[in-house]
């Protein structure tokens, strides 16, 4: 087993677990213990991130809870929103990879789905293409944060976007939370668009 450092934030109503050095591997459950359960259980869909940037990730993680935060509305809404210590200085090379490598992982999902994702049970939810110009729009407001800011034109151009953020983040912009937050959004929709464009939906029914 390989120990991976973990920072759990938590409310009454929901927790997150994150890994601290693996930007995006993140996920939610109702306290703690399912939060970290759910962390595991998506090592196998986060690897193929660690393997996009050239990584390796532990194949038989032992999670270590370094930190306990207190969550906040956001946090129990649904998104993590509170920094860990170890967070406080800026990206390293490795969490700029990572975040890079979330938005190849975002494309080839997004490429490979069908425009209509599968609803929820009462008709809700946003198909393909929608889903990914949140992504994008959350995105441009991440950047102002770390001192981006673009035109339209400029906004429209995904790629030229993202080249000003990761350009940005070398030279020393934005900390290692903001990294870990807007990679954990950019993941959390690539996993949601994979696990609705499946099922009968998908085939054509």
């Amino acid at each position: 087993m390989t120990r991976v450092d973990v920072v759990v934030e938590a409310t009454a109503k929901r927790a997150f677990a994150s890994a601290l050095g693996w930007p995006g591997w993140c996920r939610p459950g109702r306290d703690e213990a399912a939060a970290l359960e759910a962390l595991l259980a998506y090592r196998d869909r986060y690897d193929v991130v660690a393997r996009e940037a050239g990584l390796v990730l532990p194949a038989d993680p032992e999670l270590h809870v370094v930190e306990r935060l207190e969550g906040t509305a956001t946090t129990a809404f649904g998104a993590p929103d509170v920094p860990a210590a170890d967070e406080a200085g800026p990206a390293t090379a490795q969490d700029v990879a990572l975040l890079e490598a979330s938005w190849r992982v975002l494309d080839d999902v997004a490429a490979a789905a069908p425009e209509q994702l599968r609803k929820g049970p009462r008709g809700g939810g946003r198909d393909r293409d929608a889903v990914v110009a949140h992504v994008t729009e959350a995105q441009h407001a991440y950047a102002r944060k770390v001192g981006v800011r673009l035109t339209p034109a400029e906004r429209a151009d995904t790629a030229r976007a993202r080249a000003e953020l990761l350009s940005a983040l070398r030279a020393g912009g934005g900390d290692r939370y903001w990294v870990r937050r807007c990679a954990w959004h950019v993941l959390d929709h690539a996993w949601e668009i994979e696990d609705k464009g499946v099922g009968d939906q998908a085939d054509g029914a």
